[in-house]
C-alpha cells in the first residue's frame, strides 16, 4: 500500500495545476498526506519548514496540490538549492554588494558634474546594476533563511543572467565593472 500511496503521490504532483485530485478525499488524504509532503520536499517544491501547514489539513488539500503543482511546474529546470554552496558565502556577496552601492553612488554623483561624460556614466549606471541583480541572487541563493522554493528561483535567475556555462563553471562577474577602471594606452 505504501508503494502505491507514492506513486499516487507522483501522480498528484506532476498533475498540471487545476486538475482533479482523488474523488474521495476523505479516505485518500490520510494515506497520502504523508508520501506527498515527503515527496514535495525532497523534489524541492516544499520546504521542510511548511510541512506543518501545506499538505496540514483535509480542507485545503485542493489548494495546497495545487500551489505544490505550480511550484512543480514553475521550479522544473531549476537547479537544485545545493548549487550555492559553490558560490560565496553570506559575508562576502554583503560586502561586494555593499561595494557595488558604494561604486553606484559614485557614479551618481559625478552623473551631474560630467555632462559630458553623461552617456558613458550612464552605461556604467546601468553595467552595475546588472551587476547587482546577478549578487544580489547569489544572495539570495545563499540565505537559508529563505525556503527553499525561493533559493531555488534566484539559482534559476542566475543561471539565466549569466549564462549555463559560466554558472556551471562557477564564474561569476565580478561585483562591479572593472573593465571602468582600466586607463587608457
Amino acid at each position: 500500500m505504501l508503494a502505491f500511496s507514492y506513486a499516487l503521490a507522483v501522480v498528484l504532483l506532476t498533475a498540471p495545476p487545476g486538475s482533479p485530485g482523488p474523488g474521495n478525499l476523505p479516505a485518500v488524504f490520510d494515506a497520502i498526506q504523508e508520501p506527498l509532503q515527503e515527496l514535495a520536499v525532497g523534489l524541492e517544491i516544499l520546504d521542510p519548514r511548511e510541512v506543518r501547514y501545506i499538505l496540514a489539513r483535509r480542507e485545503d488539500f485542493s489548494g495546497d496540490l495545487n500551489l505544490l503543482r505550480r511550484r512543480y511546474r514553475d521550479l522544473a529546470n531549476a537547479p537544485a538549492s545545493s548549487d550555492a554552496d559553490r558560490f560565496p558565502d553570506h559575508e562576502t556577496i554583503n560586502y561586494l554588494l555593499t561595494f557595488n552601492r558604494s561604486y553606484r553612488q559614485q557614479i551618481d554623483s559625478r552623473q551631474p558634474l560630467e555632462l559630458v561624460h553623461w552617456w558613458e556614466l550612464r552605461l556604467a549606471v546601468q553595467e552595475t546594476e546588472r551587476l547587482y541583480q546577478i549578487w544580489d541572487s547569489v544572495r539570495d541563493a545563499r540565505c537559508d533563511f529563505y525556503y527553499v522554493t525561493v533559493r531555488r528561483l534566484a539559482l534559476k535567475r542566475l543561471q539565466e543572467m549569466i549564462g549555463e556555462e559560466a554558472y556551471y563553471a562557477g564564474n561569476l562577474p565580478p561585483c562591479v565593472p572593472l573593465w571602468r577602471f582600466q586607463q587608457p594606452d
